[in-house]
């Protein structure tokens, strides 16, 4: 069974960094996709960035587009989410999701059968 565990988050000032991790545990984890999704209070979720097995493609919302990367470490079975120069709107929980079916290509539109609990990322002055 795939497992994912978010953490990393906090609070950050406007302008800040923070790098989220994602933790995936299970047969064949690093043949996922692994997507970063958000959601903040009356808001609708955001698919914000994804990335395809092997690295070879990433994705990212126009909204983080140029301020945060994703990336994956294979040997630490990690995700990564590094969000530079964050803003009020950045504001959310975070999570980290996978496709239900093994070497689905990488896309913001992507469904994802499987979440981590998310962390909790809050920017304020």
């Amino acid at each position: 069974q795939l497992q994912l565990v978010e953490s990393g988050g906090g609070l950050v000032q406007p302008g800040g960094s923070l790098r989220l991790s994602c933790v995936v545990s299970g047969f064949s984890s690093h043949s996922y996709a692994i997507g970063w999704l958000r959601q903040a209070p009356g808001k609708e979720r955001e698919v914000i960035s994804c990335i395809s097995p092997g690295s070879i493609s990433t994705r990212y919302a126009d909204s983080v587009k140029g301020r945060f990367t994703i990336s994956r470490d294979n040997a630490k079975n990690t995700v990564y989410l590094q969000m530079n120069s964050l803003k009020l709107d950045d504001t959310g929980t975070y999570y980290c999701a996978a496709p239900e079916r093994l070497w689905a290509p990488c896309g913001l539109g992507m469904s994802y059968a499987t979440w981590g609990q998310g962390t909790q990322v809050t920017v304020s002055s």
